[in-house]
């Protein structure tokens, strides 16, 4: 099937791509454009199981981590999220609780004592429906997933719809949207790892990072916010101007020890004059060595930076190289961990007649030798 402008070459394709343990069928769908990039993404759990770019020698490298199999994802997944949707809350909850409107709700807890981004069998277990829909100079598809009421504790039935579209420009488009029948809270984001030497090819030590945040919020020693604010001047968290990511994975700063390098929230600056409807630039990558560059642009407020600090070598890729700490970094544009309980953060309540809208970005480019 292809899906926008024709001359453009954008297009939609898919195939099957086996069963779940329960029987239910996945698709995988491969979205390309004019200039070399190829997203593919899969109906379980919307994950975005290969994307591939040039290099400024015209070498193609599939820059995210995953699996080769869709029983690797069922069986893998739930603990490393690789390229997967997240919700109904994505980061960390306190305690696997929080207070809406005088009423106290428990989630399942799965990084004791507090829950991660939702708890077992979330957004990212999930068979979504996929439609395709037709894009100018691009082409995508929408994702759609309704959680009932009281899924991993959370309140109301949620409609969620996610966008996913790739565009002649180089630019890799996810919306968020969702809607409830009962207040709740929502916090959606995607999961990916990137590395931008290519899937396989080590640690991301000598790429580079740029975040666009002068604050940040710091965290207790099981990374739950303290509710601080802080600012990066003077920290090795202070990302606004682009830095070799391996100068400071071990850096002795009290926070760096608490999360075994990067996890941490920026919040991310916005000019004062902009849109809250239009992304914003929020982070650089690159990969000096090929050339690839990943920008993001989001309207969300904050940007968790992770560098995988957590991959133990349990995990195989498709090229056959077990996943080791450092071996990938993720940008999740999202708003602030545990924001149900710290009433000074960003306001993740979603109530009926309200739309749930969210957008982020990825920018590929080449940079020059």
């Amino acid at each position: 099937m292809h899906s926008g402008d024709t001359a453009a070459h954008a297009s939609l394709s898919r195939e099957p791509y086996g069963t779940t343990n329960n029987g239910e069928p996945v698709t995988c769908y491969t979205l390309r454009n004019s200039r070399g990039i190829t997203v593919k993404f899969l109906s379980y759990g919307g994950v975005i199981c290969e994307l591939l770019a040039p290099g400024r020698d015209g070498r193609v490298a599939n820059i995210v981590l995953g699996f080769a199999t869709l029983a690797d994802y069922e069986k893998l997944n739930p603990d490393s999220h690789f390229g997967a949707l997240i919700g109904r809350y994505a980061n960390r909850i306190a305690r696997g609780r929080f207070t809406l409107d005088g009423s106290e709700y428990t989630l399942p807890v799965n990084d004791t004592p507090n829950t991660l981004h939702s708890g077992p069998a979330s957004f990212d277990t999930k068979v979504w429906q996929v439609e395709p829909i037709e894009v100018a100079h691009g082409a995508g598809a929408v994702l759609t997933y309704i959680s009932p009421d009281k899924e991993n504790g959370f309140p109301g039935e949620l409609t969620v719809t996610v966008t996913y579209t790739l565009t002649d420009d180089n630019i890799f488009r996810i919306d968020y949207r969702a809607t409830t029948d009962r207040p709740t809270v929502v916090n959606l984001t995607n999961h990916s790892y990137f590395n931008l030497a290519g899937e396989g090819s080590g640690n991301i030590e000598r790429q580079t990072i740029q975040i666009a945040a002068s604050r940040y919020t710091p965290t207790d020693t099981m990374s739950i916010p303290t509710g601080e604010i802080a600012g990066v001047e003077g920290t090795p968290l202070d990302l606004r101007e682009r830095i070799v990511i391996g100068e400071r994975l071990r850096d002795p700063f009290q926070q760096m020890i608490y999360a075994r390098g990067f996890d941490h929230n920026w919040v991310l600056d916005k000019a004062a004059e902009s849109s809250p409807s239009i992304p914003q630039f929020a982070a650089r990558a690159t990969d000096p060595a090929s050339g690839r560059v990943l920008e993001l642009y989001t309207t969300q407020p904050g940007l968790q930076f992770y560098t995988g600090n957590s991959l133990k070598g349990n995990a195989v890729g498709p090229t056959g190289k077990a996943y080791r700490q450092g071996d990938g970094f993720a940008l999740e544009a999202e708003h602030f961990p545990d924001s149900p309980n710290q009433p000074a953060f960003p306001n993740t309540v979603l109530r009926p007649g309200e739309l749930f809208h969210e957008i982020t970005e990825w920018h590929f480019a080449i940079e020059p030798d």
